[in-house]
């Protein structure tokens, strides 16, 4: 009988140890880190610097005012076609003179007056010119009169003549100056306009002077271009632009097709250009121009100024080593994953190559096949416990 109080004892007591045992463990027990699992592969890496675009046409030419006058009515409409040296895209007329004020009309008037009294004086010298004239030349020359004198009066004859036709001229002048401007516009007539003719051949792009009015020399009226002959524009930041060369493959994406559209670049303009961002920021950027090599079928809905969204491609391989970029952190100078061996993340650096938005080139340090975590936390350390977050529980 004390046999078996002792063993129930003895029971008693370790089966409280166990408990304290297994409660001491679950306390002081490393905790296993749920960690996402990224695998590393080996195929293709492109590289590609993208931005936002707009489509343009390539030669668009500005129809300008030649000269200062009245534009008519510009009856073409964006998308008219339009035939060069054929299709009329705007008349000017000349503009009627300015209002006079009261002191301007009374110079005007005082300077008319005065140019008639010349002209009435300079009509007298004439008739008297005329006659000496007259007189001289029935006389007989070389015997009544000299033939010096003969000479001297034909001369004082021509230069009364000229001065009555300068002070006629002053005279017009004078009365032009108090023309008005209602009595200009009743004399104007279908023969006084110039009439423009279409540079190119191609259709209307814009009308920028619609209405009737007077303009400057110079003022835009219309613009003209070939829809069908487009290319792209995209501005990218300087420091994505030295990798863009000639020749390099583009996709335009988000033009509103159901497919992305084929392009190659075909220039890099050499000068950048500052432009400020959504957030108030400086930046320098460079246009890049992207001609589409896809049949014009297939992006005839594209038109002038549509925005899109070009992917240059500035690097690629077939067949790499790549790891997600998300599983990459900076230690220590270096890059560096935390790869899984059994059930622990093992710290583990390495040299990549190139980058894309999704995936690194591995030049060493990781071989296909490896688990690596994605985007890891703080809690996870080199050699913690970690488990599959999509694991399932046995």
């Amino acid at each position: 009988m004390a046999a078996w109080k002792q063993l129930g004892r003895w029971i008693k007591w370790g089966g409280g140890g166990a408990v304290v045992a297994v409660l001491l463990y679950l306390a002081f027990a490393p905790e296993t880190v749920m960690v996402d699992v990224r695998e590393v592969t080996r195929g293709p890496l492109e590289v590609s610097v993208t931005a936002e675009g707009r489509t343009r046409i390539r030669d668009i030419f500005t129809v300008s005012a030649p000269l200062g006058g009245r534009l008519r009515r510009v009856t073409l409409d964006p998308g008219d076609p339009v035939t060069a040296g054929e299709t009329v895209v705007a008349i000017f007329e000349p503009t009627a003179p300015d209002f006079l004020d009261r002191r301007a009309a009374a110079r005007v008037r005082a300077r008319l007056d005065q140019a008639k009294a010349t002209a009435a004086r300079a009509r007298a010298d004439l008739d008297l010119a005329r006659a000496e004239w007259e007189r001289a030349k029935a006389l007989p020359a070389g015997t009544t009169i000299s033939q010096r004198e003969r000479d001297r009066r034909r001369a004082d004859f021509e230069m009364a003549e000229a001065a009555h036709q300068a002070a006629k001229a002053d005279q017009a002048a004078a009365q032009a100056e108090l023309i008005v401007p209602t009595e200009e516009a009743g004399e104007q007539t279908g023969g006084c306009c110039l009439r423009m003719a279409a540079p190119v051949s191609g259709r209307v792009l814009r009308v920028m002077e619609e209405s009737e009015r007077v303009m400057l020399a110079g003022t835009p009226i219309l613009e003209l271009g070939e829809p069908g002959d487009l290319e792209i524009v995209v501005d990218l930041l300087s420091q994505d632009a030295v990798g863009v060369r000639p020749g390099q493959t583009a996709r335009i994406e988000n033009w509103g097709g159901n497919r992305h559209l084929n392009g190659r670049v075909r220039y890099v303009e050499p000068s950048g250009f500052t432009k400020i961002s959504a957030l108030g920021v400086e930046e320098q950027r460079v246009n890049v121009v992207i001609d589409l090599t896809d049949p014009p079928e297939r992006w005839a809905t594209l038109l002038d100024a549509y925005r899109v969204e070009p992917r240059i491609v500035v690097w690629s391989k077939p067949d790499v080593v790549t790891v997600p970029i998300g599983a990459l952190f900076r230690h220590g100078g270096e890059w560096a994953v935390y790869r899984i061996e059994g059930e622990r993340a093992m710290l583990r650096t390495l040299r990549i190559g190139q980058r894309s938005a999704e995936a690194a080139q591995v030049l060493s340090g990781l071989d296909p096949g490896d688990l690596v975590v994605g985007h890891p936390s703080e809690e996870v350390a080199d050699g913690e416990r970690v488990k599959r977050r999509d694991a399932k529980e046995p």
